[in-house]
């Protein structure tokens, strides 16, 4: 907690070097005394109920251990959360004091905070400001409205490949958890995803850093040359409809709360001009739209929630709003999820995904340019590439594809998938300049079971699985895979038509627990993170093959992440 808190003190005091409003002077001349305190208030965007502000505070008269800003609304604002500072309101009375990782405040310093309101009719500026019972100076800026930086020319304004030349953002505090695991700081420097899976992740919750947090610190990591930063956009109503340990907060039909309290907020933080310079990417609802194609109908696959959200629409709806509030920010990427070869790698589901992509990104104002591109394999284990055997080989009598396990797929790793279904996707109507990134956080495979050549040719199955290097029991099984390792470290344009390789998951964060856990956070126990499970249709019947005493998904497990390094591929040096 200390190396998160310092962290974010340091962003916390660049945005107040680069962004602090400047002392104001008494209008009674030259020579006379500072007014004790100024504070920029800025309403950043606004829509017809509700509102975010940015309020920065500078300190003009002593040095101070703590502080407290208060102010009053004329209107009926209130405030429903914010970040950076501890918000109460009482009527029109709101009070802003520190956190205790900003409670000093030197002469001449800054603090910024923000915060999201709801009102109706007027939203006027507050007049009057008291920093610890002291009148401050009110610099608005001339900015009495929303700050929506206009789109300078939409998508061709942005680069061909954003993570080309550019440095990728280090999350401090999943950096801090690899870095206790002995051996973890060989890998703690690595960029990976923030995933944004609940309302309460924007302001950050249980100790986590909120968006605002997260892109302070990237400015910080940012320095002089060009920076990303990835974020999962994951929360959609009745999210991930086939797998319980996922489950989220939203019920089915509640697309307008996905609106209005998750999408409408992520996009006026991403807005603020003063992110600007970051090159952001976005995930987009990972798990979602693929289940539309595979867990549905009379297939022995679907699954009851997975009709529900077909027959809503609201898994095309969430990622057509998505696509489309954040695409309108000229420095956001949009990298929709493409599931994985071993999910929509079969002929009856590789062109009607497509085409269902193409549904969403073309509906809730969104079109086909709000999309820079598509992702594979988040989150799971499918191998980025098999050189031992393909899917054009025959043995005794018998294409690959009749093995158990390539089980007639077309493709047998994540590399021939992605750039296959990157042409596919294109053939659809998206733009030809689309690039993809693949997930390889935990699809290495390495350690001793890694095969060296082909298996025996006595069998097609015996070919296969002697020489694959994915070694799950089952290409469906998706949990805290035993035997995983680190894949290939992230990296730009590694292959024709992937912009990089990405650690989109954060090793060493659980895919689910491995038994039901109460939780306040939405998450449901699923059996395929039981490693008693003896399976479903979805993975065959088969065994889960997942890791025991697991923790709720997205909490940190040790035991995971010293597997993920001893079973890295490339090893670790």
């Amino acid at each position: 907690m200390s190396r998160t808190r310092t962290a974010l003190l340091a962003a916390m005091a660049l945005v107040a070097g680069a962004t602090g409003t400047a002392f104001a002077v008494d209008p009674g001349g030259p020579g006379t005394a500072a007014v004790p305190c100024t504070v920029d208030y800025k309403i950043q965007n606004q829509w017809s109920t509700g509102f975010t502000a940015a309020v920065t505070l500078t300190n003009n008269s002593a040095a101070k251990s703590s502080w407290s800003l208060k102010w009053s609304y004329a209107g009926n604002q209130k405030v429903a959360s914010g970040w950076n500072a501890k918000i109460s309101q009482s009527g029109a009375d709101v009070t802003a004091a520190n956190e205790s990782y900003n409670a000093q405040l030197a002469t001449g310093a800054s603090v910024s905070f923000g915060f999201q309101g709801s009102y109706s009719g007027s939203n006027a500026i507050p007049a009057t400001f008291t920093l610890d019972g002291v009148t401050c100076n009110v610099d608005d800026g001339g900015s009495g409205g929303p700050t929506d930086p206009p789109d300078p020319g939409g998508p061709a304004n942005r680069v061909n490949n954003p993570y080309e030349g550019a440095k990728v953002y280090v999350n401090p505090q999943w950096s801090a958890k690899a870095a206790a695991e002995p051996g973890g700081s060989r890998i703690a420097n690595q960029p990976t995803g923030v995933w944004l899976d609940r309302i309460a992740a924007i302001n950050g919750a249980n100790g986590s850093m909120g968006l605002r947090a997260h892109l302070d610190e990237a400015l910080r990591q940012k320095g002089s040359g060009e920076l990303v930063v990835q974020l999962v956009i994951y929360n959609l109503p009745g999210r991930d409809c086939a797998a319980l340990a996922s489950n989220g907060e939203l019920k089915p039909d509640e697309i307008g709360r996905y609106k209005t309290e998750y999408i409408d907020p992520i996009k006026a933080i991403l807005a603020d001009s003063k992110y600007a310079s970051l090159r952001i990417v976005t995930t987009i609802e990972i798990d979602s739209l693929p289940n539309l194609v595979t867990n549905t109908g009379s297939r022995p696959t679907a699954t009851p929630q997975c009709d529900v959200m077909k027959a809503n629409g609201n898994y095309q709806k969430g990622v057509g709003y998505a696509l489309n509030k954040l695409g309108d920010v000229p420095n956001v990427y949009n990298y929709v999820d493409a599931g994985h070869h071993g999910w929509i790698g079969w002929d009856d589901n590789f062109a009607p995904s497509a085409a269902l992509f193409k549904e969403a990104a073309t509906t809730e104002g969104a079109t086909v340019n709000d999309v820079h591109g598509f992702i594979t394999n988040t989150a799971n284990y499918s191998a980025l590439k098999e050189n031992n055997f393909s899917v054009n080989d025959n043995v005794a009598g018998k294409s690959v594809r009749e093995s158990k396990w390539v089980d007639w797929n077309r493709y047998v790793d994540e590399l021939s998938f992605a750039q296959a279904f990157r042409n596919q996707l294109v053939s659809v109507g998206f733009p030809s300049g689309i690039g993809m990134l693949i997930d390889t956080s935990r699809n290495g495979w390495g350690g001793t079971a890694r095969p060296s050549g082909p298996g025996a040719q006595t069998s097609v199955d015996t070919y296969v699985d002697g020489g694959r290097y994915d070694r799950r029991i089952h290409i469906g099984n998706w949990c805290n895979q035993s035997g995983a390792g680190l894949g290939e470290r992230p990296q730009a344009n590694p292959a024709a038509g992937i912009d990089a390789y990405v650690w989109m998951k954060p090793p060493g964060e659980s895919d689910g627990a491995s038994k039901e856990i109460a939780n306040d956070e939405g998450k449901g126990f699923d059996r395929m993170c039981d490693p008693t499970y003896t399976g479903n249709p979805r993975n065959g019947n088969n065994p889960s093959g997942a890791l025991p005493d697991a923790p709720l998904s997205g909490h940190w497990f040790s035991a995971q992440f010293r597997q993920l390094m001893q079973n890295a591929y490339p090893p670790l040096s």
